[in-house]
This record gives structure tokens, sequence and C-alpha cells, in this order.
């Protein structure tokens, strides 16, 4: 029986939900290749949430010393992209939305292999594959409480690779997950969307500043449920002043470069109050606005 929701979309895309995950999936090239592909998602998908609920005590709890014992593959996903930040307070559900998209992605790529492109937006995690000839534009928003972007990043196979898969992920205050910094938009590109999921959720954290304008309460006052447990959440940024916003994002492009040096992230892109950072190769902005997923 399943327990989930399975709509076509506009554009031949596919619709796919459960709880919090919501899907939007879009493939390209032979008709019969995107149909192996959409098929295969849906089977990916199917009670995959149900997986990651079994596994939800130990998911929820901060990375220590040891690799946590996980039994789903998704959930194994999801603590390696978090391992290498456990030096800071991160559990695996930081990269749970980027998991499940690349775990859709990889089955789509695996049942057609002759897809062009494709990708897995998993409420603005995603996952992407693009093959030689065949790039992708993904948006980029300024704030997450705006939805249009204003800009994209183009994603180009990688090296001649007949396929490259990547991710990203974006985070910030007013996202679905609780962070401890006052971004309005921190945008990672990673090897993958899990990682990149953790690393935007670290990279928010510490585009922070003390400054009376910003509002904390402990998670979970918000969600008694939450793994960040009596760890202050930004719940209200108000007007911040020019070198507040400065340092703020200076904080915040500091750990992005140290991610960068580490190879743990291609680029990332930091705004708050209409200001932007740009961390790693310069991504190639594009003006309209009807492109990308």
């Amino acid at each position: 029986m399943k327990t989930h929701r399975v709509a076509l979309l506009p554009g031949n895309r596919l619709h796919l939900q459960e709880g919090p995950s919501d899907l939007v999936i879009a493939a390209f090239g032979d008709p019969s290749q995107i149909e192996r592909a959409y098929a295969a998602a849906e089977e990916a998908f199917d009670g995959l949430l149900g997986q990651l609920a079994g596994e939800l005590p130990t998911l929820r709890q901060p990375l220590a010393a040891r690799p946590p014992a996980l039994e789903c593959a998704t959930a194994q996903r999801m603590a390696r992209a978090c391992w290498p930040f456990r030096e800071h307070y991160i559990t695996p559900m930081a990269a749970v939305a980027g998991a499940v998209a690349d775990t859709v992605l990889a089955k789509m790529a695996a049942a057609s292999p002759g897809l062009e492109r494709a990708y897995v937006n998993n409420g603005g995690d995603i996952a992407v594959l693009v093959t030689l000839d065949h790039s992708l534009d993904i948006g980029v928003v300024p704030s997450l409480a705006r939805a249009r972007p204003e800009g994209f990043i183009r994603i180009h196979a990688a090296h001649n690779a007949a396929q490259h898969f990547c991710g990203i992920a974006t985070s910030g205050w007013r996202g679905r997950s609780f962070s401890r910094g006052i971004a309005d938009a921190v945008t990672v590109l990673a090897r993958s969307a899990a990682e990149a999921d953790a690393a935007a959720t670290i990279i928010a954290n510490a585009t922070n500043v003390r400054d009376p304008a910003i509002k904390r309460c402990a998670a979970r006052e918000l969600d008694p449920d939450s793994d960040l447990g009596e760890l202050p959440v930004t719940v209200d940024v108000g007007p911040l002043s020019r070198d507040a916003i400065a340092a703020a994002l200076s904080a915040g492009a500091d750990m992005a470069e140290i991610l960068v040096r580490a190879g743990l992230v291609e680029q990332a892109l930091l705004a708050l109050a209409g200001e932007w950072r740009s961390v790693g190769p310069t991504p190639q902005a594009l003006s309209d606005g009807s492109r990308g997923p």
C-alpha cells in the first residue's frame, strides 16, 4: 500500500509527497528513459520516510567520536554527509532533505542510464544529474522568505564525465529547519545534495553576530522533538547596522572558505539584508527568472 501522494505537474514533472518530504522531479531525454526514471523515483520514495522514522532516535543524536550504527542506506548517507562537521554541534538530521533527494536521483539514474539531465528538488535541497552538452540552471534566492530566484548557477558536467552528480542546498533562519545564525539564505554547491545540505547548515549557523535586534529561543520551545534541544535558534532579526551585517557575512564567508579549502564545498553564496558574499569560483548569474527547477 502506498504511503505517499503522486501527481504529474506541468512541464512533465513528477511530484511525490509524504510528510515533510515534498519532491518535485524532472528528467530530460528519451520518453522511454523518462518513464523508467519516474517509475524508479516512485519506487525509491515509497516507504523511505518510514525507514528513516525507525532510526530517528539515533539520527537526532549529535555526532560523536564514532559513526552511528544505522541500517537504512539513506540514514547512512545522512551521517556520512554530516561526519566532516562533527566538531560542530550537528546531527545527521541536518542532511535529511538532501539525502532523500540523492537517494531518489541515484535510483533514477540506475534505471535510466541514458538520461540527459535530471533533478530532484526536495523543498529547495536539490540533487542534480547533468551530462556532456546538457547543463542545468538552478535558481538562487536572496531570502527563504522570497521564492523567486534573483540569479542562477549553471551546472556543467565536470572533467568530461559522461554523468556528473552534484547537489545544491539552501539554509537560513526563515527556512524549514531551525538556524543558529541570521543568514537570509546560504546556498551551497557540493558533491551531493546531502553534503550541500549539511554544509549550508554549518555556514548559515556561522553567519552570525551579537546584536539586540536578533531574537532567539531554545529550539525545544518551538519543537519539543527538535534535535537541537536547548540550543538557541533565531526566531526574528530586526534592522541591523551596516557594520553588523558586514560582520555576520564575514563570519559566514570565513567558514565557507574553510570548507572550500577542505574540498567539502565547491562554492557558496551568502545573503543577508540585501547584501551578498560569494565564496569559491564565481557562479554564472543569469537574468532570466523563468529558468531552472
